[in-house]
Protein backbone atom coordinates (compact mmCIF):
# COMPACT_ATOMS: atom_id res chain seq x y z
CA UNK A 1 0.00 0.00 0.00
CA UNK A 2 2.80 2.41 0.86
CA UNK A 3 4.57 1.71 -2.44
CA UNK A 4 1.43 2.53 -4.43
CA UNK A 5 1.05 5.85 -2.57
CA UNK A 6 4.66 6.71 -3.27
CA UNK A 7 4.21 5.86 -6.96
CA UNK A 8 1.02 7.92 -7.10
CA UNK A 9 2.78 10.89 -5.44
CA UNK A 10 5.76 10.58 -7.80
CA UNK A 11 3.41 10.53 -10.81
CA UNK A 12 1.59 13.64 -9.55
CA UNK A 13 4.89 15.48 -9.09
CA UNK A 14 6.06 14.41 -12.55
CA UNK A 15 2.84 15.70 -14.10
CA UNK A 16 2.78 18.98 -12.13
CA UNK A 17 6.48 19.87 -12.49
CA UNK A 18 6.30 21.05 -16.12
CA UNK A 19 3.24 23.20 -15.35
CA UNK A 20 5.00 24.81 -12.39
CA UNK A 21 8.17 25.41 -14.44
CA UNK A 22 6.07 26.95 -17.25
CA UNK A 23 4.28 29.25 -14.80
CA UNK A 24 7.62 30.30 -13.26
CA UNK A 25 9.18 31.03 -16.66
CA UNK A 26 6.09 32.98 -17.71
CA UNK A 27 6.29 34.97 -14.45
CA UNK A 28 10.04 35.61 -14.99
CA UNK A 29 9.38 36.83 -18.54
CA UNK A 30 6.65 39.15 -17.25
CA UNK A 31 8.98 40.46 -14.52
CA UNK A 32 11.80 41.04 -17.04
CA UNK A 33 9.41 42.89 -19.36
CA UNK A 34 8.12 44.98 -16.44
CA UNK A 35 11.66 45.93 -15.39
CA UNK A 36 12.57 46.79 -19.00
CA UNK A 37 9.46 49.01 -19.23
CA UNK A 38 10.42 50.66 -15.93
CA UNK A 39 13.91 51.40 -17.23
CA UNK A 40 12.41 52.99 -20.35
CA UNK A 41 10.06 55.13 -18.25
CA UNK A 42 12.84 56.25 -15.89
CA UNK A 43 15.13 57.22 -18.78
CA UNK A 44 12.49 58.97 -20.89
CA UNK A 45 10.86 60.47 -17.79
CA UNK A 46 14.09 62.38 -17.16
CA UNK A 47 14.63 60.94 -13.66
CA UNK A 48 18.40 61.00 -14.26
CA UNK A 49 18.30 64.78 -14.80
CA UNK A 50 17.97 65.36 -11.05
CA UNK A 51 18.61 62.02 -9.31
CA UNK A 52 21.92 61.25 -11.05
CA UNK A 53 24.56 63.85 -10.09
CA UNK A 54 26.35 65.67 -12.87
CA UNK A 55 30.12 65.59 -13.22
CA UNK A 56 32.39 67.55 -15.53
CA UNK A 57 33.17 65.60 -18.69
CA UNK A 58 35.20 66.43 -21.80
CA UNK A 59 32.23 68.29 -23.32
CA UNK A 60 30.91 69.88 -20.13
CA UNK A 61 28.52 68.58 -17.48
CA UNK A 62 27.34 64.98 -17.91
CA UNK A 63 25.55 62.43 -15.72
CA UNK A 64 27.89 60.54 -13.38
CA UNK A 65 26.57 57.05 -14.07
CA UNK A 66 28.83 55.59 -11.37
CA UNK A 67 26.36 57.31 -9.02
CA UNK A 68 23.25 56.49 -11.07
CA UNK A 69 20.05 57.64 -9.37
CA UNK A 70 21.82 58.03 -6.00
CA UNK A 71 20.61 61.59 -5.43
CA UNK A 72 22.47 64.52 -3.90
CA UNK A 73 26.04 63.46 -2.97
CA UNK A 74 26.39 63.16 0.80
CA UNK A 75 29.93 64.55 0.64
CA UNK A 76 28.85 67.74 -1.17
CA UNK A 77 28.43 70.49 1.41
CA UNK A 78 26.67 73.55 0.04
CA UNK A 79 26.76 77.15 1.24
CA UNK A 80 23.43 78.73 2.15
CA UNK A 81 21.14 79.00 -0.86
CA UNK A 82 20.57 82.40 -2.41
CA UNK A 83 17.26 83.99 -1.52
CA UNK A 84 14.60 84.04 -4.25
CA UNK A 85 14.58 87.45 -5.87
CA UNK A 86 12.27 89.00 -8.46
CA UNK A 87 11.37 86.67 -11.27
CA UNK A 88 14.21 84.32 -10.24
CA UNK A 89 12.48 82.18 -7.65
CA UNK A 90 14.62 79.02 -7.88
CA UNK A 91 18.28 78.10 -7.94
CA UNK A 92 20.05 74.78 -8.32
CA UNK A 93 23.42 73.31 -7.39
CA UNK A 94 25.79 72.55 -10.26
CA UNK A 95 25.01 68.83 -9.88
CA UNK A 96 21.25 69.51 -10.29
CA UNK A 97 20.74 67.51 -7.10
CA UNK A 98 19.88 70.41 -4.75
CA UNK A 99 17.22 73.04 -5.39
CA UNK A 100 16.30 76.18 -3.48
CA UNK A 101 13.16 78.27 -3.71
CA UNK A 102 10.34 79.69 -1.63
CA UNK A 103 9.79 76.23 -0.06
CA UNK A 104 13.37 76.05 1.28
CA UNK A 105 16.04 73.65 0.01
CA UNK A 106 15.28 70.20 -1.36
CA UNK A 107 17.79 67.49 -2.15
CA UNK A 108 17.08 64.80 -4.71
CA UNK A 109 16.55 61.39 -3.13
CA UNK A 110 18.68 58.29 -3.44
CA UNK A 111 16.42 56.06 -5.55
CA UNK A 112 18.74 53.04 -5.39
CA UNK A 113 17.73 50.03 -3.28
CA UNK A 114 20.52 50.60 -0.77
CA UNK A 115 19.18 49.07 2.47
CA UNK A 116 20.55 51.91 4.63
CA UNK A 117 20.26 55.07 2.53
CA UNK A 118 17.91 54.41 -0.39
CA UNK A 119 14.63 56.31 0.00
CA UNK A 120 12.58 53.42 -1.38
CA UNK A 121 14.07 50.89 1.07
CA UNK A 122 10.96 51.02 3.24
CA UNK A 123 8.39 51.60 0.48
CA UNK A 124 5.98 48.98 -0.70
CA UNK A 125 4.78 49.12 -4.29
CA UNK A 126 1.46 50.46 -2.99
CA UNK A 127 3.20 53.24 -1.00
CA UNK A 128 5.27 54.22 -4.04
CA UNK A 129 2.15 54.57 -6.18
CA UNK A 130 0.37 56.50 -3.44
CA UNK A 131 3.38 58.82 -3.02
CA UNK A 132 3.42 59.60 -6.73
CA UNK A 133 -0.32 60.29 -6.68
CA UNK A 134 -0.51 62.34 -3.45
CA UNK A 135 2.86 64.09 -3.28
CA UNK A 136 3.40 62.72 0.23
CA UNK A 137 6.45 60.68 1.30
CA UNK A 138 5.35 57.02 1.45
CA UNK A 139 1.89 58.28 0.51
CA UNK A 140 1.26 59.76 3.96
CA UNK A 141 4.34 61.56 5.30
CA UNK A 142 5.93 64.92 4.59
CA UNK A 143 5.35 66.75 1.31
CA UNK A 144 7.50 65.78 -1.66
CA UNK A 145 9.12 69.11 -2.49
CA UNK A 146 9.80 70.92 -5.78
CA UNK A 147 11.09 70.41 -8.34
CA UNK A 148 9.91 66.77 -8.16
CA UNK A 149 7.15 66.58 -10.79
CA UNK A 150 4.98 64.11 -8.86
CA UNK A 151 1.70 65.65 -10.15
CA UNK A 152 2.62 64.55 -13.68
CA UNK A 153 4.28 61.27 -12.72
CA UNK A 154 1.17 60.46 -10.69
CA UNK A 155 -0.91 60.54 -13.87
CA UNK A 156 0.86 57.43 -15.16
CA UNK A 157 -1.06 54.16 -15.12
CA UNK A 158 -0.73 51.73 -12.22
CA UNK A 159 1.13 49.39 -14.58
CA UNK A 160 3.67 52.09 -15.48
CA UNK A 161 4.23 53.08 -11.85
CA UNK A 162 4.64 49.42 -10.91
CA UNK A 163 7.19 49.05 -13.71
CA UNK A 164 9.16 52.09 -12.47
CA UNK A 165 9.12 50.67 -8.93
CA UNK A 166 10.24 47.23 -10.18
CA UNK A 167 13.11 48.79 -12.12
CA UNK A 168 14.28 50.95 -9.20
CA UNK A 169 14.21 47.93 -6.85
CA UNK A 170 16.74 46.05 -8.99
CA UNK A 171 19.30 48.72 -9.95
CA UNK A 172 22.68 48.59 -8.20
CA UNK A 173 22.46 49.91 -4.63
CA UNK A 174 24.63 52.92 -3.86
CA UNK A 175 25.24 53.97 -0.28
CA UNK A 176 24.63 57.72 -0.22
CA UNK A 177 22.81 59.46 2.64
CA UNK A 178 21.05 62.48 1.21
CA UNK A 179 20.48 65.42 3.59
CA UNK A 180 16.97 66.11 4.83
CA UNK A 181 15.22 69.06 3.19
CA UNK A 182 15.49 72.47 4.81
CA UNK A 183 12.05 74.01 4.96
CA UNK A 184 11.62 77.75 4.61
CA UNK A 185 10.80 79.56 7.81
CA UNK A 186 7.72 81.74 7.99
CA UNK A 187 8.53 85.44 8.00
Amino acid sequence: MKASRILLLAAAVAIAAPAVAFAQSKSSAKSAAQVKRGEYLVVTGLCHDCHTPLKMGPNGPEPDMSRMLSGHPEDMQLPPAPAPSGPWIMSAAATLTAWAGPWGVSYTANLTPDPETGVLRDFTEEQFIKAMRTGKHQGQGRDILPPMPWPWIGKKTDEDLKAIFAYLRQIPPIKNKVPEPVLATAQ
